[in-house]
């Protein structure tokens, strides 16, 4: 998965992006799976194998099934929350074949649209301004022009005071 600068993988937060009713869904989809291999497939074998290697055979296309419903409804989330096109990108990875759909949508995905400091209006973070208020989202030292901090008194790469300058939210 591609991060900008400013995001953190949290995997608890990530999987709260998944609805509930996909998690009923995934596990509906694993045990359908499981039943239709051990209640058909393996019955139009002469001799099928034990019970419990049945299960565990089964398990494997019952859990990649689950796994992929689980990453439709956090492809829908995830969409939802970057402000991208939820419905296309859902669609999408539901009927671009061999799982090709998520991998396009996890390399094309945008940051996720943050707040700016100043006015809260959504902004995107690789932005250097905020669209409504002209806040300076990446301010830069007026002697090297090396990004610095919101709030800085020093430049961290060449000293110069920053003191002096401007709040970055008149510019």
């Amino acid at each position: 998965m591609t991060q900008t600068s400013g995001e953190r993988f949290n995997l608890g937060e990530e999987l709260n992006l998944i609805p509930q009713a996909m998690y009923f869904v995934a596990v509906i989809a694993f045990l359908g799976i499981e039943a239709l291999f051990i209640l058909v497939v393996f019955r139009q074998h002469p001799h099928p194998p034990a019970l419990i290697l049945q299960i565990l055979v089964a398990a494997l296309p019952g859990s990649v099934l689950g796994f992929l419903l689980l990453l439709v409804g956090y492809v829908n989330r995830d969409a939802k929350r970057r402000g991208m096109n939820y419905m296309m990108w859902t669609f999408l990875v539901l009927f671009i074949p061999n799982a090709i759909g998520y991998i396009i949508y996890f390399l094309l995905r945008q940051p996720i649209v943050g707040k700016c400091p100043q006015c809260a209006a959504p902004t995107n973070p690789s932005f250097n301004f905020c669209s409504k208020c002209k806040f300076n989202l990446h301010p830069a030292c007026p002697q090297c022009h090396r990004a610095i901090e919101l709030g800085a008194v020093f430049c961290p790469y060449c000293s110069a005071d920053l003191k002096g300058i401007a709040p970055a939210s008149q510019i």
